[in-house]
């Protein structure tokens, strides 16, 4: 063993807890809802999980799940190419394919690998990745993976600025346009209107990551571009099956059938990774067919977020006024985010604060997401215990 190595290492664990940035991890021992059960805590107030839909623990995802393993085993034990694709896994796909509105689409076992496999495959060094400056972190390693590929970056948000960074490279072959849907950490949407505009006009391809808008945003739950009324133009999807559709694992790309094609035959991440267990395809596809049956579901969430974004403005909180379901609580120092998180939890209400590197230095914040298993009661119980750190 190299001795000085792993010191070294722990040196650099041992600095992150001496300016009190070092994360923590909590352990559940019940399932994923609003409330649910902590190791050594009991019953805590969930308010920070992308559990948008309440479908991690809805019982007809959970059975449709327990009845995919019985029919199908434990996994693939295989790449698909090779022996590892089952029917639940082209059912699942041509279900996005319907949701979404494209031709096809393909699962792979993360909206990360989904991500990551996606921007390499489609991209050369004669092509260019235009991309948001707050993206994903997904999105960014996608693009660093595309190495030979020339990039640009555009200030968030800023149609001016992409314009400008589309007329500049007008001659490459492929303008890539890479941006979240929702962005993560301030909850606010990409002017997607806008920015398909905008590609039509220059001939530029918009590739949309919408984990945060799939169930969450739009009168149906269709994300980002069906909120801004662009769900057909937009060329590329990626989205996950972790967050709103069941929670449990997964992403996909949903797109023409030419550019799946090509993922199933070049993109490495699919082509050198078992598909996703049976039972997270079977639980996702069980809570898509929820969602594209009643997008009460939705409406109901996003009625939610509205009565839980109007609490905390009575309570005198900053907060945005985006459509989708994450609400930032800005606090400036990660370390104060952390130890304000610490101490909510300590009342019995788990919501994670976030700082640096996830979020640029003095920007640190608490990041609330609603969920359609929320109360108003619960929304009180998180605006005292947040009252009493923050201002007791």
């Amino acid at each position: 063993m190299n001795v000085p190595f792993h010191q070294g290492i722990q040196g650099e664990i041992d600095a992150m807890e001496a300016k009190g940035t070092l994360k923590s991890f909590q352990h559940l021992q019940a399932p994923m809802s609003a409330h649910t059960r902590m190791e050594g805590r009991g019953e805590v107030l969930v308010m920070s999980s992308n559990n948008y839909l309440g479908l991690a623990s809805e019982p007809e995802v959970v059975e449709a799940g327990k009845r995919a393993l019985d029919e199908y085993g434990a996994g693939t034990a295989s790449v698909r190419f090779i022996c590892g694709t089952f029917t639940i896994h082209r059912e699942l796909e041509e279900e996005l394919a319907r949701f979404f509105g494209t031709e096809r689409a393909l699962s792979y076992v993360a909206c990360w690998n989904a991500n990551t496999g996606l921007i390499p495959t489609i991209s050369g060094p004669e092509d260019v990745l235009i991309c948001d400056e707050l993206n994903h972190a997904s999105l960014i390693d996608g693009v660093r993976l595309a190495s030979k590929t020339p990039r640009a970056i555009y200030r968030h948000a800023d149609m001016d600025h992409l314009a400008d960074l589309l007329e500049e490279h007008a001659t490459a072959r492929r303008k890539i346009v890479v941006t979240d849907g929702v962005f993560s950490m301030e909850g606010d949407l990409a002017p997607l209107d806008r920015l398909v505009e905008l590609c039509e006009q220059h001939g530029a391809i918009s590739l949309v990551d919408d984990s945060h808008g799939t169930g969450v945003v739009g009168p149906t739950g269709r994300g980002t571009a069906e909120h801004f009324g662009v769900q057909d133009r937009v060329d590329i999807y990626t989205s996950t099956l972790g967050k709103a559709l069941g929670g449990a694992a997964g992403g996909f790309v949903a797109s023409s059938a030419a550019v799946i094609g090509l993922l199933e035959q070049a993109s490495r991440p699919q082509i050198f990774s078992n598909a996703l267990p049976p039972t997270v395809s079977a639980s996702s596809l069980q809570a898509l067919r929820m969602l594209a049956r009643d997008p009460g579901r939705v409406q109901e969430l996003q009625r939610k977020v509205e009565v839980c974004r109007a609490m905390l403005r009575e309570r005198g909180y900053d907060v945005n006024d985006h459509p989708s379901a994450i609400i930032p609580i800005m606090i400036g120092d990660t370390a104060k985010a952390i130890a304000a998180s610490a101490a909510l939890l300590a009342q019995g209400v788990f919501v994670t604060g976030f700082g640096f590197p996830v979020v640029p230095e003095g920007t640190a914040r608490i990041r609330v997401q609603v969920s359609y298993a929320h109360t108003e009661d619960d929304f009180v119980r998180f605006m005292d215990a947040l009252d009493a750190v923050l201002r007791g």
